[in-house]
């Protein structure tokens, strides 16, 4: 079922940004000498650049993606070379254009539906041998048969759904939509930068062929760019990789790492962990814990007065507070852990879902689900004299975490508390 609630505008927006970007240059009337000797070799920079990243990663889908778009570049900015130099099109430019028009959003849409679910080394081979297979079927059929193949390509198959707006061939166009159709439903069932960054440069692919022969830099710049958003989706995901959580959606160890040589000279780290969470696992199974986690890391997301949340491990989390001192940062410590306590998890049974939206409507506030409820200890420590580094703050606010669960659970405990001093303290369970 698509993951609506996962969709984020900061998915696309560094992809609509790229391509923007391309689109108004690509329209300048000239550029300057730089930037037109760029835009000559970016394409092959990109290529070498972003193909070995994507090596690194593991990336075979956005690599092919990248030589799909050079290859269809390298074929069009040949014609196009030709073009500006002798002021006339050679004989296979229409031929050789027409064929772009279809293998690139064909080829296009397959790469970045085509899921890497096999070795590496096999995957690679694969990918390789279909664009090594369709290629030779183009170059033999272009070379046996050019008037045949051109008039088949040409040809307009629905006279009553053709237009004078369009400037690729007729069956161009169902091919960019179900490709385009293909690459948003893979979005919608997950929701990556990866993927938006898929879909979109897809529409910059459609949008540069009808001008590779009107502007003088549209297929430089578009090809450019939209290699670009390829590459730099690549790395966003490989950022998310390292330093995201992907169960909670929280920053990760390596992140919090980072965060702490960052630090100034006041601050405040708490350590938080879930109460009686192997308890979830045993009794209601690993789904219902990560199901625990992540209400947890929702309730921990919203923490007020600057502080912010990561994942430490398991069912531990870290909260820093920069520039903050232990006073001022109890209370909205206090306020997070209510939050968590008063939400209640609904366990739904799997076997008694509803069939249809009839028979859920029918259920609705039925007795059809258990409730429980998440309950949360807090230790936290303030930077002073004999905690002088993130560490040792770190190492104290651990300590003040085993002396909440100690003091009955379900409580925020400070540093150098005794069993009093608890901010809050529950009922043993």
């Amino acid at each position: 079922m698509p993951r609506f609630a996962a969709v984020r505008l900061t998915h696309f927006l560094p992809t609509v940004l790229l391509l923007a970007a391309g689109w108004l240059i690509a329209r300048l009337p000239a550029l300057s000498e730089f930037f037109t000797s760029l835009f000559n070799v970016l394409p092959t920079l990109l290529l070498l650049l972003g193909g070995a990243l994507c090596l690194v990663y593991g990336r075979q889908r956005e690599l092919f993606l990248l030589v799909v778009i050079y290859l269809g570049y390298y074929l069009l900015d040949t014609q196009v070379d030709h073009y500006r130099a002798t002021g006339k099109i050679r004989d296979d430019a229409a031929l050789v254009f027409h064929l772009a028009s279809l293998l690139l959003p064909l080829l296009y849409g397959l790469y970045a539906a085509w899921q890497e679910r096999t070795h590496l080394a096999q995957d690679l081979i694969a990918r390789g041998a279909v664009l090594l297979a369709v290629g030779a079927v183009a170059v033999g059929l272009a070379q046996r048969y050019p008037g045949a193949l051109l008039a088949w390509v040409a040809e307009v198959r629905w006279p009553s759904l053709h237009g004078d707006w369009m400037s690729l061939v007729q069956l161009a166009y169902p091919l960019f939509a179900l490709a385009f159709i293909l690459l948003l439903v893979q979005y919608l069932r997950q929701p990556r930068p990866l993927h938006a960054a898929q879909l979109l440069g897809l529409l910059g692919l459609l949008w540069m062929l009808p001008h590779v022969f009107l502007l003088p830099h549209g297929l430089n710049v578009m090809s450019s760019q939209v290699m670009l958003v390829l590459v730099a989706a690549v790395a966003h995901e490989a950022y998310h990789m390292a330093f995201r959580d992907e169960l909670t959606g929280l920053p990760g160890r390596r992140a919090l790492n980072e965060r702490l040589q960052r630090l100034g000279r006041n601050y405040v780290i708490a350590m938080a962990d879930v109460d009686h969470f192997k308890r979830f696992n045993d009794t209601h199974g690993h789904d219902v814990g990560d199901q625990v986690l992540r209400l947890v890391a929702s309730q921990l997301r919203k923490v007020r007065g600057g502080g912010r949340a990561y994942r430490y491990g398991g069912e531990e989390f870290t909260l820093v507070f920069s520039g903050k001192t232990l006073e001022e940062c109890l209370p909205h410590l206090e306020a997070v852990r209510q939050a968590v306590e008063n939400y209640q998890l609904q366990l739904r049974d799997k076997g008694s879902r509803p069939k249809n939206d009839r028979q859920g409507r029918q259920r609705r506030g039925a007795a059809t689900a258990t409730s429980v409820s998440v309950t949360m200890s807090f230790g936290v420590a303030e930077r002073q004299q004999e905690q002088r580094s993130p560490e040792e703050v770190i190492k104290a606010a651990d300590q003040a975490l085993y002396s909440a669960k100690s003091a009955g659970r379900n409580c925020v405990r400070a540093h150098g508390q005794n069993r009093r001093g608890a901010v809050r303290v529950a009922g043993a369970e």
